[in-house]
C-alpha cells in the first residue's frame, strides 16, 4: 500500500534518533527536519526520513525535485539549513565531506569518476585507502592482500579481461562499474548512486541490476533514477520527491496507481 507523507512520517518519527534509543540499530542513516533554502528557494524540506541497514532504496522525481540536494547533504558536500543527519546514531551534520566519507559515507555521480589515462587496475590501485597520491601510489608495491581485493572486485563486475585497458577504452557502462568498484575498495557502508542506468545498453543496464542487487547485502545504497523500467528491476522500495518534499513511498507498483504521483512524475 502506498504511503501517504503523513503516514510514513508518523512512523519515521516515533523511531527516530530523538525518540527512540533504538533507531541506531533500526536506521543506518536518518533525516530529521532537513531544509535547504538557497537565495530564499526552498530545495530540499524532508520532515523525516529513514534507511534501514542493507536496504537499497530508490529515489525517483522530476528534476529539481531535491534529490541530488539530498545526496549533496548526506555527504557532506552541501550543509542543510535547518535539521540534523544521523548516521549510524551519530550526528554527522556539518563534518566536512571528506570526513562523511572516511566514517563509510560513499558517492558516485551521474559522470563516472575515473582516469581515463590509467588502466582499469591502476584506477583501483589509485582507490585504495591511503593511496590516494597520484604519482607516489603508482610506482608503489600493491600487497598481495590489495592485489587479491581489487581483482576480486573487478570478476564480481565483470572487468576482469580489462585489467590492463585504458579507462578512455572502456564502455560507459564498464565506466560506471569501474567507479563503483573504486567504491567498493574503501568499504563504505552507505553507497549513494546517482543515475547509474544513464546510457547504458540493455545488457548493461541489465548487469548494473544485477550489481546493485548484489551489493544490497554488504552495503546501504540509496540510487537516484528516472529509468522506470530500472526501478523495476531492483524491484525495492521508493521514495518519490517533488518540489523539495517527499510526496509518497511504496514500491514501484503502488506509486504507479497514485493519482498524484501519476500527474506529478510518472505520467508525464
Amino acid at each position: 500500500m502506498v504511503q501517504t507523507p503523513q503516514t510514513r512520517l508518523d512512523e519515521y518519527l516515533l523511531d527516530s534518533p530523538t525518540n527512540s534509543r533504538f533507531s541506531e540499530e533500526k536506521f543506518i542513516l536518518f533525516l530529521e527536519g532537513i531544509t535547504a533554502v538557497f537565495d530564499g528557494f526552498k530545495a530540499l524540506d524532508v520532515e523525516a526520513l529513514g534507511i534501514e541497514h542493507n536496504e537499497l532504496r530508490v529515489v525517483i522525481g522530476p528534476n529539481g525535485a531535491g534529490k541530488t540536494t539530498m545526496c549533496d547533504i548526506v555527504s557532506g558536500k552541501t550543509r542543510p539549513t535547518t535539521g540534523t543527519v544521523h548516521f549510524e546514531g551519530q550526528n554527522i551534520t556539518g563534518i566536512p565531506e571528506t570526513e562523511i566519507a572516511l566514517m563509510g559515507v560513499g558517492r558516485k555521480f551521474q559522470t563516472p569518476t575515473v582516469f581515463d589515462s590509467l588502466t582499469t587496475y591502476q584506477n583501483m590501485e589509485l582507490a585504495l585507502p591511503g593511496h590516494q597520491k597520484l604519482f607516489p601510489n603508482l610506482y608503489s608495491q600493491v600487497s598481495t592482500e590489495e592485489d587479491d581485493q581489487i581483482l576480486e572486485i573487478l570478476a564480481r563486475v565483470g572487468l576482469t579481461d580489462e585489467l590492463d585497458t585504458e579507462a578512455r577504452y572502456l564502455s560507459h557502462g564498464q565506466r560506471q562499474w569501474l567507479a563503483i568498484s573504486t567504491l567498493i575498495l574503501s568499504s563504505p557502508k552507505l553507497l549513494l548512486v546517482d543515475e547509474p542506468a544513464a546510457g547504458l545498453t540493455d545488457a548493461e543496464t541489465e548487469l548494473t541490476a544485477e550489481l546493485l542487487l548484489e551489493l544490497k547485502g554488504d552495503h546501504t545504497l540509496i540510487i537516484i533514477e528516472h529509468d522506470m523500467d530500472f526501478v523495476r528491476r531492483l524491484d525495492s522500495f521508493v521514495t518519490m520527491l517533488h518540489e523539495g518534499h517527499i510526496m509518497a513511498e511504496g514500491t514501484l507498483e503502488e506509486l504507479q496507481q497514485n493519482e498524484e504521483v501519476i500527474e506529478a512524475y510518472l505520467g508525464r
